[in-house]
Order: structure tokens, then sequence, then C-alpha cells
């Protein structure tokens, strides 16, 4: 099973023949280990190759003959990746159902409730679950996660930019750091500390972190910030060009950004037409539509970016990920509602953030009009 764990979190950097080599070596030995081990590297193999939907329904399956395993909890994010509402619904009911079974005391299951609770905007209750997990294990990565999320909802700023630097630099080693560091240089960003989201992102994010630089930036760029550093244009296309750049909707979203970020929008339009080709209803009807307004703000259409953006409904749901790395989507048409003149459309589409939240400098930002009106001009 470590093998196989192992192999899964690199997966990425590994070519398809020896990513395939590798697990099946790990489903070898598992089979020896016993049913229960060969069930979670056969689920690792699953999410491995981002057949997230097989990944969710085998989790399904392996639940109920092994309750509350805590090793497949590990897996849980295939329910998300399917971008799919009903299989995100029956993820969250069958993680509330785990956490019943392995009881209040288990921390790990405490922290992806707690995390499954934020995602819900049950916030309240998310920032207390994932308190009493880190107060049974105070290094517990995932409900300082959940916390995260649930903090960037609050708009909590200081305070949870204070709670991170103090937990990483209690847990340095933690396998979260980074995507740690990003949420805290959001929370800078909510506060209008746009110098310290930048160090942040430039500290803390490596040169394979296209998506969480991209998203990153693409809200500065929103903002009229200057961006931190960039990813390299060359590098994104590659990835993009890659089998690996279309297999799955969160990813090739996260590389619009990066091409937004570059304001390269000969290359968004090219990708807004492929995926509105592609027969996959998630890259058809949900990523097709978006970079391409992507591709309208970057060129200064942002009349046509409204348009596309304003009927996109619950389909951005499909897009994957969780609320706070979809939010951008509605960040881009709050800026470009701006940019246009209907101010008070971009202001009620904001209300809830700018209520509920303690900080909202960025968002104040996205209902401002910026010297340079749109992020096409700002590289």
């Amino acid at each position: 099973m470590p093998q196989a764990l192992v192999t899964w979190k690199t997966a990425r950097s590994l070519s398809d023949a020896i990513l395939k080599r590798e697990l099946a070596s790990a489903y070898e030995t598992a089979c020896e280990a016993g049913t229960r081990e060969a069930s979670l590297v056969y689920g690792v193999f699953l999410s491995a190759h981002r057949q997230y939907r097989l990944t969710a329904d085998h989790l399904v399956t392996h639940f109920a003959r092994w309750p509350a395993d805590e090793v497949a909890g590990l897996l849980l994010g295939a329910f998300s990746g399917c971008a799919d509402a009903g299989y995100r619904a029956r993820g969250d009911a069958l993680v509330e159902q785990q956490y019943q079974v392995a009881g209040p005391a288990n921390w790990p299951w405490a922290g992806w409730w707690a995390a499954r609770l934020a995602e819900q905007g049950r916030v309240g209750e998310a920032f207390e679950l994932a308190g009493r997990a880190l107060e049974a294990y105070p290094g517990a990565g995932v409900a300082v996660h959940a916390r995260a999320h649930a903090e960037h909802e609050l708009g909590a700023g200081p305070r949870s930019t204070e709670f991170l630097d103090d937990w990483l630099k209690a847990n340095p080693q933690a396998s979260q750091a980074r995507h740690l560091s990003w949420h805290a240089a959001l929370q800078s960003l909510a506060c209008g500390d746009f110098a310290d989201t930048r160090r942040r992102a430039n500290d803390a994010l490596e040169h394979g972190d296209v998506g969480m630089r991209s998203a990153a930036n693409w809200r500065l760029l929103l903002a009229g910030e200057v961006p931190a550093r960039r990813c390299d244009l060359a590098h994104v296309r590659e990835l993009l060009h890659a089998p690996e750049g279309v297999a799955e909707v969160f990813h090739t979203f996260n590389l619009a950004l990066a091409l937004a970020c570059e304001a390269a929008g000969d290359d968004l339009y090219r990708l807004a037409g492929r995926a509105a080709r592609d027969a996959r209803p998630e890259y058809r009807d949900a990523l097709a539509p978006v970079v391409l307004a992507l591709a309208h703000v970057t060129s200064g259409r942002s009349q046509a970016a409204v348009e596309l953006l304003s009927g996109l409904g619950d389909q951005v749901e499909r897009i994957g990920g969780v609320r706070v790395e979809r939010e951008i989507i509605q960040d881009t048409l709050a800026r470009a509602l701006t940019d246009v003149g209907q101010h008070v459309r971009a202001a009620e589409l904001l209300h809830h953030r700018i209520t509920g939240r303690r900080h909202h400098a960025y968002e104040d930002l996205l209902l401002r009009p910026t010297a340079t009106s749109s992020p096409s001009s700002t590289r």
C-alpha cells in the first residue's frame, strides 16, 4: 500500500507506462497482503488514472465492506473530481455516514466531514468541527485545510494567515504545505495586502504549481494589481498539448487560467474551440464558455465575456474543483460587469461575499473601475 500511495502522489510526474508498471507491482503485493489492501490499491489505480467516477463507485463498495477505513479516506477527492453534482452529493452523504460510524473522536473523519461542511457553505459548523479535530491531533493537515476553506468564506484575514503560518512552522514537512500557503496568500489578497500575496506565492509555489500560481495571479490582475512571478508560457503550452492536458476538466481549466494570465488570447480561443467540440459535457457545456470568456477578457471584449458567463448558472460546478477554486469564475464576471459599466449587477453578484466576509478588499476592487480597464493591458 505505501508503494501505491507514493506512486499516486507523484502520478503527474510519471509517464503512463511507468505509472501502470508501478501500480501493477503494488497491486500484486497488495493481493498477497489481503482483500482490503487489494481494494485500496485498485482505488488508487483508478484515481491515479483520473477515472474519478469509477473511483467514487469503488469507494462506495469499499466502505460497505470496511467502514470508516482511514486509508480509503485519502481518495475521497474523487467525488468532487467527477465534476458532477450527483456524485458530489453522494460523496457528502458517504463522508457524513463514515464520520458517524467512526465517531467524533476520530480526527481524520472529523477533518474530512469538516471539509465537506465548508464546501456546502456551512462554515460555522466546519470551523467548529475542524477545531475539534485539531484539539484531538494538532498535526491534522486535513482539519487545517478544512479550516482554511471555512476561513476563506468568512474572510478571516490576519487570523487565518497567522494560524496557517504557525501551523506550517510547526509542521514544515506537511504534504499540504504549498496549498496551505496558497490559502494564506488568498487571505492576504482579501485584506488588500497585495505585496504579501505576491511574496507568499513566490516563496511557496514551485514551477509545477501552475494551477495555484495562475489562480493567485489572475485574481491580482482582475484587481488591477501586479501579479506574482508568472508561469512560463512555453511550459503551459507543453502541458496543454500533453495527453494529460485535456484528460480532466479542472486541470484544463487551470491551464486556461495560466494562458489568461499571459493574455494569450489566440491560445485561449483555440482551446475554447477544442473544448466546444469535445463530446464530454463538462468540456463542451462548462469549460468551453468559460475559456472563451477568458479569451474575450484578455482581448478587451468584456461585454462578450459578460454574456457568456451570465448564462452559465450551475454549469460552473462541472468545472470541478471546490468553491474557493471555482469562485474565480464569479470574480471574472464581476470584473467584466464593472468594465462595461454594469455596476449594480456586479454589486449584486458579490453582495453575499461582501456582507458575509470580514475582510473583502479584493471584492471591493472588483467593483471599482481600474486605470487599465481589464487584465489584457496589465502584462
